[in-house]
């Protein structure tokens, strides 16, 4: 079943005129941009991963300044915002997309032509670069544009979510059988050996530090830790998702779920929400204890909970869809890419050698 929780848009699409005007600037260059791009997002796109905060923290924990904040004004209204980096020497911008980011940094109003707005934006970037890229959009946040000469679409990858809506005893009760035998079985198995399941949600500033740190002790546990790839406090990822859950905690929007098998800790869910949304950025476990699901228990725990939370009516897995996913739901979306070209012959040179890197690969 869709969902959103924008609000209603025009009955007709909005194009951009002649009379439209982007801004560009540097981050730095505007202190107040943030009540701008907030105020355009309350009204359009309505998500949390787009709030100024989580683009903020982004910006000043993965920056290197050289990316550019850009508004469409169609006369006194904002109608579109994007945060922008210039990558490959110049000769391409892409919206500002660090793996952190779960969605691409784009704000529209609901039925802006995404195509006909890109024009515009290209003519006031620096440089003559040839290719505008707006990377791992959201369809139910960006209505996907038509391919057209100079504008191409790609998947991405398929992201679930789970509904709020109704009760979680009937929810669950429409859970495939195989998934719940297996948290029953695990519970009971768990029982029989003398452990207590333990469910404990942090949502208050002061305690994010130690959320993170004990996510991050369980992370660099595991196999993330030989890549290189995991959390830990004093590591950038640490010190960005510290300042990220804290600034949203100010506001009683942050969650650290955390699972225990007695006083020890298995499983933790690093969230942040807002419009009626609950995202999961980042989850981990301990992988000694894997065989007994301590990932699933922990959603075993953590979805009634949003369920009886009051103005939640959506939890975002953001990531690619495994399949332990579609045992928690059937709610699959196609996310996607745009490249858009400044003339439509760097559009036919650009899939040839894209078809020729393919070939030699």
């Amino acid at each position: 079943m869709a969902h959103s929780n924008r609000s209603a848009g025009p009955a007709e699409p909005i194009v951009p005129r002649s009379g439209d005007d982007w801004e560009v600037f540097l981050p730095g260059e505007a202190q107040d941009w943030q009540g701008t791009w907030d105020a355009l997002n309350s009204r359009s796109t309505r998500s949390p991963v787009l709030d100024s905060r989580f683009v903020g923290a982004l910006l000043d924990h993965f920056g290197t300044g050289q990316e550019r904040i850009a508004f469409l004004h169609r006369g006194n209204k904002l109608a579109a915002a994007t945060v922008l980096s210039p990558e490959k020497r110049g000769l391409m911008w892409r919206t500002f997309q660090p793996s952190q980011a779960p969605v691409g940094l784009w704000l529209q109003e609901n039925n802006l032509d995404l195509g006909a707005a890109l024009p515009g934006l290209c003519r006031v970037l620096p440089g003559p670069s040839p290719l505008l890229a707006v990377s791992q959009l959201d369809p139910d946040l960006v209505v996907r544009p038509q391919d057209s000469n100079r504008l191409a679409t790609l998947d991405y990858i398929e992201t679930a979510r789970i509904s709020l809506n109704g009760t979680f005893d009937d929810y669950w009760g429409g859970r495939g059988k195989n998934l719940r035998h297996n948290m029953k079985r695990q519970r009971n198995r768990l029982e029989r050996e003398g452990v207590q399941i333990g469910f404990q949600g942090l949502s208050r500033p002061q305690e994010m530090e130690r959320g993170v740190e004990d996510y991050g002790r369980l992370e660099s546990a595991g196999w993330k830790s030989a890549r290189g790839t995991a959390i830990e406090l004093n590591n950038q990822q640490g010190r960005f998702y510290q300042d990220l859950l804290e600034r949203f905690a100010a506001t009683g929007q942050a969650r650290c779920y955390r699972l225990y098998f007695d006083d020890r800790l298995v499983a933790s869910d690093l969230c942040v929400s807002g419009f009626g949304t609950l995202v999961i950025l980042k989850t981990t476990h301990d992988e000694e204890c894997k065989g007994y699901s301590p990932g699933q228990l922990l959603h075993r725990e953590e979805v009634p909970q949003c369920f009886a939370e009051a103005g939640l009516s959506s939890l975002e897995f953001y990531g690619k869809v495994m399949d332990w996913h579609r045992r928690w739901t059937s709610d699959v979306r196609q996310m996607y890419h745009v490249n858009f070209y400044t003339k439509p012959v760097w559009s036919v040179a650009h899939k040839f050698l894209s078809k020729l890197s393919q070939r030699q690969a």
